[in-house]
Order: structure tokens, then sequence, then C-alpha cells
């Protein structure tokens, strides 16, 4: 068979995944979604920090205003001279109605995040436990949203979507329009033909009883992955994992190249870890721009060739703008002529992503191994791991 052939059959399937993707974000925000509970039980926001993000500020006090009746704050870092701690002090002062409480947790494993969230569920008073990243923002009705789905003792976790905003540099912007446009619907095709078995890391809420059945947060102190490994263990427990309809926002700020680069092959190599099988299909049928690329070249970047190179861009712009549309993404609208080079970003670095064991994370070198398992390396390991 021609290259050719098997090119533009892979073009024309990755089409088809795009009309699906489309046809399951319009399904998932018309479905209805549970109403929050009028007796709504106490909360323990837990909030694993390290270093400032942008904004910092802002994005915490966000969580000082929402419309619930009953909640406190914890947050947590690892070092006790983290510059977030003095940005924390200030909330304290600023909010002394809100139970605001800060720890410095000693490290469990090789995943900090994790590490912080052993302490901070020890230390939390209630056992209805919302966990979310020091980079999100939330609106006021945020808690009510993630927590009406534990009203079914069915559900043993809720997670959700989250949309990149305030992008500062290009490579914020190529960021936000990843999230938007690949990783967003991709959840959504997952969700409806993959079973939803895996917890998305922006936020996610479960009951105390649940996180005891999987082991604690310490059970995944060693994971990369610990967000898909969440919602595996907590629905292998029999539990449903619920995907809310809430949208948090992810401020993106002023990015380098390199924050991008490495932020994005630990997350391509976190769905390699956690979803192998899977994986190979991501570069085969969810970037139709680069493979009708590759379709022209084998056909000497004939009229046909380019014809399917633009019908692909025609088809990702209208799909994108479709989902800007039902997630109100403004910032996709302002910058919708990046998206070609984003897919051809989005391959490159799945291609990358591919080979190799090595992640960076917060300025730290760490080995993958079998099962998604972290290993910290230090310099002089550095050089062997590469040799091995």
């Amino acid at each position: 068979m021609p290259w050719s052939l098997i090119f533009l059959s892979l073009t024309a399937a990755s089409w088809v995944y795009w009309l699906v993707a489309a046809w399951c974000v319009e399904q998932f925000f018309r479905e209805p979604q549970p109403q929050p509970d009028p007796e709504a039980p106490p909360v323990s926001i837990l909030k694993p920090v390290r270093g400032l993000d942008s904004e910092a500020y802002k994005n915490f006090a966000s969580f000082m205003l929402q419309d619930y009746p009953e909640y406190e704050v914890l947050f947590g870092v690892t070092d006790p001279q983290d510059p977030a701690l003095e940005v924390i002090a200030r909330l304290q002062r600023e909010f002394p109605k809100r139970k605001i409480r800060v720890f410095v947790a000693a490290p469990r494993g090789a995943n900090d995040k994790v590490s912080i969230l052993c302490h901070l569920a020890q230390m939390a008073y209630y056992d209805t436990l919302v966990i979310c990243d020091s980079d999100m923002r939330v609106t006021p009705d945020y808690l009510r949203r993630m927590c009406a789905p534990l009203q079914d003792p069915t559900v043993g976790l809720v997670t959700c979507l989250y949309r990149g905003t305030q992008a500062e540099t290009l490579t914020a912007k190529l960021e936000a329009q990843y999230v938007a446009t690949t990783f967003l619907p991709g959840v959504l095709v997952g969700r409806n033909y993959l079973h939803m078995r895996f917890a998305l890391g922006a936020s996610n809420a479960l009951r105390r009883e649940q996180l005891r059945q999987i082991g604690g947060f310490e059970a995944l102190a060693d994971y990369l992955a610990d967000d898909y490994q969440l919602g595996a263990r907590v629905a292998a427990t029999g539990h449903r994992v619920h995907l809310s309809d809430y949208m948090a926002q992810s401020i993106l700020g002023p990015t380098t190249f390199r924050e991008q680069w490495n932020r994005e092959m630990r997350w391509a190599k976190c769905l390699r870890v956690s979803r192998p099988l899977e994986y190979p299909a991501l570069l085969l049928f969810t970037l139709p721009t680069p493979m009708a690329l590759l379709t022209a070249a084998t056909m000497g970047f004939s009229p046909l060739g380019m014809g399917l190179v633009g019908g692909s861009m025609a088809l990702r712009w209208l799909v994108g703008w479709h989902i800007s549309r039902r997630t109100r993404d403004d910032l996709y609208r302002s910058s919708w002529y990046l998206l070609p080079l984003r897919d051809v970003l989005t391959s490159v670095i799945l291609c990358a992503a591919s080979v190799g064991r090595q992640v960076t994370w917060r300025g730290r070198r760490f080995a993958l191994r079998k099962g998604g398992f972290l290993q910290q390396l230090f310099p002089q390991q550095e050089a062997h791991e590469v040799a091995r």
C-alpha cells in the first residue's frame, strides 16, 4: 500500500475523531448537573503550594469568597522559606473571619504535591475534601458545584475541567490553545468511550471515606500522574468518578518556551505511562493538520494534498470555535490563528515524549519508572540515566 494512501486514511480518521469530539462537547454541556445540596456538608479545601504562580494572591483570595456555609482552607508547602508563605499570611490578615491554616509538610515521596496533601488531609477538620492546584482561580459558586454530585453515594470522586486565561506571552497562548482545543475535547471523548476512570489535576472533591479506602494520599506519593491514580483507584472501589461542568481558570501569565516545553513533556509522559494503549492513538488520530501535511508531502504537495491541509485546518478551527462557544473561552477566539502551529507543536511533543524516562518538575529532575513511579535524580545520577 502506498504511503500516500496510508496517510490519507489516517487523515480521514482524524477528521472523524474531531467530528465525534465536537459531538461529545455538545452532549456534555447539555447534560443536567446535580443541584447544590441545601444542607451542604462542611468542606476542607486542600491547597498544595510551591513558589508563586502568576497573580498568586488573587488566585488564593478567590477561595476566600465562596458562597458556601462552612469551609476551611489549608495551605501546605515543603520549604519553610517558600515565598508563598508571605502571601498566605496576608490572606490571614485580610480575611480574619475565614478559617485559614498553613503547614510546612515533610517529604513523604518523590511527588511533593502529594507529600503536602498527605499532611493536609491529616490536619483537615472536615470529611469532605476538595483539592485544588495553586494556579487555579475560581468563582463563588465553585464549592457548591464541586460538592453537589457527592450527594449521590455512588459517586466517589468529583473532578473538573479548566481553561487557560490571562496568557501574556506567545508560549502561554499556545498552552491555553492546547488545553482548550486538544486536552478538553480529549477528556470528553475518553469520558464517553473509555469510561471515566481517571481524575484531572486542576481540582477534585471526595469524601475522607473514599480516600481511606484507597490507602490515603500516601499510596500516590511516588507517582507522576497522581491525579490519574486518584481517579483510577477510587473507581476501582466501585464508586463513580463524576466530571463536573464547572470550569476552573488557570492563570497563565508570562511563561517561557522552556517552562512550557518541560510542563507539556511532563503531561505527555503522564499520558504515556497512565494509558499506554491509547497513547499511539493520540499521535495517529487527534492531529489532523500534521497528518494532512504528511499526506500532502507523500503526494508531492499536489492540489489534492494541499486541499487536505486546508480542510484539516478549517475543521480544527470550526471545532475549536464550537468548543470556545460552549466553554466561553475568549482567549481561543482572540488567538484562533495559532491553532495550526499549536497542532504541529503538540505532535512534536507527543513524539518526543514517546522516548526517554526523565521529566523536569518545578526545577527538579526525575526518572520515570515502570507504572509511572518517580525517582528524583541528582547530578551524579543523570549521566547514568541517559546512558541506560
